[in-house]
């Protein structure tokens, strides 16, 4: 035990290097995805996260969206604290029979034009949890989804390409018609 500690206290720490991302792609990227929200809404996009199950690792991604590094809020999202104000819903991890209604009712809450982007792979397929005796399955299975983000989990990164991507199709099957 005693050289346990001591070597925790003589060894650096396990850490992984911070990701080399250019100034100028993340910079055109945020004028990609604000420029088109813009054509598209006329407005910021609202976002409105649900867990549907999911072990946690897909929010921490999506929650870094916020941090300095990444600053959601230059690109002109935002996250709002009720669906009845969102544009799009991000579904994280499969659905489990106690959240089926609660992301029926969040769907049904929020208003048209509305997109559903699931993140992660638990939330596109059910991932390690598919065949949980407490889970319903992947998201399209309860509400119908635009986009899949693939990942266990997402950067965030991919996150934002996910969001620019979503925004370039047609607006919503609900204003389609």
């Amino acid at each position: 035990m005693r050289r346990l500690m001591l070597g925790s206290l003589l060894s650096p720490p396990l850490t992984e290097r911070a990701p080399r991302v250019s100034d100028e792609a993340l910079a055109e990227l945020a004028e990609r995805v604000h420029e088109t929200a813009r054509r598209k809404l006329g407005r910021s996009l609202s976002i409105r996260q649900v867990d549907a199950g999911s072990c946690n690792g897909c929010e921490l991604e999506i929650h870094a969206l916020n941090n300095a590094f990444y600053d959601l809020e230059r690109f002109g999202f935002h996250f709002v604290a009720s669906p009845r104000h969102a544009d799009v819903l991000l579904v994280t991890g499969p659905v489990t029979k106690n959240m089926r209604e609660a992301l029926e009712r969040t769907y049904a809450a929020t208003p048209d034009p509305k997109w559903v982007v699931a993140v992660g792979d638990c939330a596109r397929n059910g991932g390690l949890f598919a065949e949980a005796y407490g889970v319903v399955g992947a998201v399209s299975t309860v509400v119908p989804v635009d986009l899949h983000v693939k990942g266990c989990p997402p950067s965030p990164r991919d996150l934002l390409a996910g969001l620019l991507a979503l925004m370039k199709r047609r607006l919503p099957r609900s204003v389609r018609g």
